[in-house]
């Protein structure tokens, strides 16, 4: 190892023991293959973690400077950033002749650009697509440094996502095109609101250490622009990636004449914006040799000796990415079950997602329907409940603690087995977990189990109810995001519309949403709901609509205005002025001050 390497690792090795949980580093290291299984044995023996813990850098100090990388690496992936950074300015330079380390064939340099840019780690089982990898990269080679587009296109599940990310691991490419390093954004489809916190969410990981601003942008012109000067100054010559797109209207968000490369499902998308624009059209079809090399890989034989039912399988959902790995994981746990699962394809018995879903063919539902249909009946019914999460919402486990009531490891047990089988996916940040589905299975999920959403929404509100006051939420809790965006459209959605109007017409919520995320989201909830609202009390739906557009801009701001005092300078006649001269008058006798416009007249000039 590097003396420059060592030195580091030595200068904050107890900052490392003394925060690091091993396990998961190890198996980055060991699937990098910088660590023997042996050797992770020999760490887990010791009694403690943090004895764990200095065990594997004793181990790391007495290796090379790829374990070195492959140490820093496993730190970004887990979530560990403040400590990679710590470890960032030792990292060595270890190229071969043809520019290849000894991990995979991909430099050190591309792993840390990759891992830094969020973009995301090959599956599990991988076979390569060189030809459309390489028409992806000709295509950004076109580029040549000038601002442009280039679109990833195809239908639902044939792997767009993988084969942009899989064009961005070469050394050439990033160094020579992108020195600048790629940014990887999951959009997904949204709405103004969850458009604003995507850009704002991308404008403060561009712009760490806040040298240009140190508050978010208040709307989607404002974040466009911010966007705009940060690639333009600070991250000049490099590669914005954009998942999933849409929406015309959403792309032209991103629009600021830089060097960006989208996978979507429809091509016309980038006709809304300006520059050049190349387009590289994805098959559905794996075809039916890479079709059988990932069955192959799943159940660990040789395609020559996969029985005929396997190209029976490939042949009958039509080489669908989706579908085949859907199915070799199930036949990873049953290897013995392939007329089974042939036969369930064959009979169709598995009901079509048809107008409520995009997805119009049937062999991905079907593949969808066995898998559940294959869990454990004990644990089936923990699979319906996922059926009133959004499309690319992140659940945390502790939003699951909270709908089944249980702790932490039996949470993470069920949903271990949804992700096993690829029913679920799961993102790991350090010690936190989120989960989420793919778009596919939730469409599939909402259409098997309509009739029982209803019950569902209101089993989760219930439980919300048993653990939280919605305004007392406590922003240090890993579940405090999710329960700001979606607690209204649970309610919503369970038919609790008293509940929902005593939510939105609280002063206390409206403090604390506004003060965690702005009021941006909460105005798009009273458009949203306002049919819901209205029905209880249209008067009172427009004193808080009226509060919101007056004092949005100042809402957003930081240090957070007293809200109390805002609403004091609302009419008498206000639900929101009266929620306010009540909290006032309680907070009097804790010594706060306030101020009353005491003249009604000037109330009503205020408003005109």
């Amino acid at each position: 190892m590097d003396a420059k390497a060592r030195n580091c690792l030595l200068q904050h090795r107890d900052a490392l023991e003394k925060d690091i949980k091993t396990s998961y580093i190890m198996d980055h290291m060991i699937s990098a293959g910088v660590l023997t299984v042996s050797e992770e044995e020999k760490v887990k023996n010791e009694p403690t973690q943090q004895q764990r813990a200095a065990m594997l850098i004793k181990m790391i100090l007495k290796k090379d400077n790829y374990t070195y990388i492959s140490f820093y690496n496993a730190l970004l992936h887990e979530g560990y950033k403040d400590l990679a950074a710590l470890l960032h300015a030792g990292l060595p330079v270890v190229l071969s002749s043809n520019g290849k380390d000894s991990c995979g064939g991909i430099t050190s340099y591309v792993r840390t650009i990759l891992c830094e840019g969020g973009v995301p780690q090959r599956p599990v089982v991988f076979v390569t697509r060189k030809k459309l990898v390489s028409a992806i990269q000709q295509n950004l080679f076109k580029l040549n440094g000038e601002p442009g587009w280039v679109t990833v296109y195809g239908m639902a599940g044939c792997g767009k996502s993988v084969l942009a990310a899989e064009a961005v691991r070469d050394h050439d490419l990033l160094e020579g095109c992108f020195p600048g390093g790629v940014h990887w954004v999951s959009v997904g489809k949204q709405d103004k609101s969850g458009l604003l916190m995507k850009l704002q969410n991308l404008c403060t990981r561009l712009d760490q250490d806040e040298s240009f601003s140190q508050r978010l942008p208040l709307n989607i012109e404002e974040a466009k622009d911010r966007l705009r000067i940060l690639m333009l100054r600070k991250h000049p010559r490099s590669l914005l990636i954009l998942d999933d797109i849409w929406d015309p209207w959403v792309l032209k968000a991103f629009d600021n004449q830089c060097q960006i490369l989208l996978t979507t499902r429809d091509k016309s998308v980038t006709d809304s914006v300006m520059g050049p624009k190349y387009v590289v059209p994805v098959e559905s079809d794996l075809g039916k040799e890479k079709g059988l090399e990932i069955l192959s890989l799943f159940v660990n034989m040789k395609k020559a000796d996969l029985p005929e039912q396997a190209h029976n399988i490939i042949k009958q959902c039509q080489g669908s990415p989706l579908v085949v790995s859907l199915i070799g994981a199930l036949l990873r746990d049953f290897p013995s079950r392939w007329e089974y699962y042939l036969r369930q394809l064959q009979n169709k018995q598995f009901k079509r997602i048809r107008k409520s879903s995009s997805y119009d063919y049937e062999a991905l539902d079907e593949a969808m329907s066995i898998s559940v249909e294959m869990l454990r009946e004990d644990i089936k019914d923990y699979y319906t409940d996922l059926s009133i999460f959004q499309k690319d919402v992140k659940v945390p486990t502790k939003v699951l603690c909270i709908l089944w009531d249980m702790e932490t490891e039996e949470v993470e047990d069920i949903l271990q087995e949804f992700v096993n089988k690829s029913l679920l996916f799961c993102d790991r940040n350090g010690n936190s977990f989120r989960y989420y589905l793919h778009d596919l299975q939730v469409d599939f999920l909402t259409e098997k189990n309509r009739d029982q959403l209803q019950d569902l929404h209101k089993k989760i509100i219930t439980q919300f109810q048993r653990h939280y006051q919605p305004h007392t939420l406590s922003l240090d809790k890993e579940d405090c995001m999710y329960w700001y965006s979606f607690l209204a459209y649970h309610m919503a959605s369970a038919n609790m519309h008293k509940e929902l109007c005593a939510l939105m017409f609280a002063l206390d919520w409206i403090k604390a949403k506004t003060e965690f995320a702005g009021p941006a989201h909460l105005i798009h909830e009273f458009v949203e709901y306002r049919h819901i609202l209205d029905e209880k009390d249209c008067a009172v739906c427009e004193n808080f609509q009226e509060f919101l557009s007056l004092n949005g801009h100042l809402l957003g701001r930081q240090p957070f205005p007293n809200i109390v005092q805002l609403g004091l300078c609302e009419p008498e006649t206000s639900e929101v002025y009266q929620q306010a001269k009540l909290k006032a008058k309680q907070e009097v006798d804790n010594g706060m001050l306030y101020l009353e416009w005491m003249c009604s007249k000037l109330k009503q000039e205020r408003n005109f």
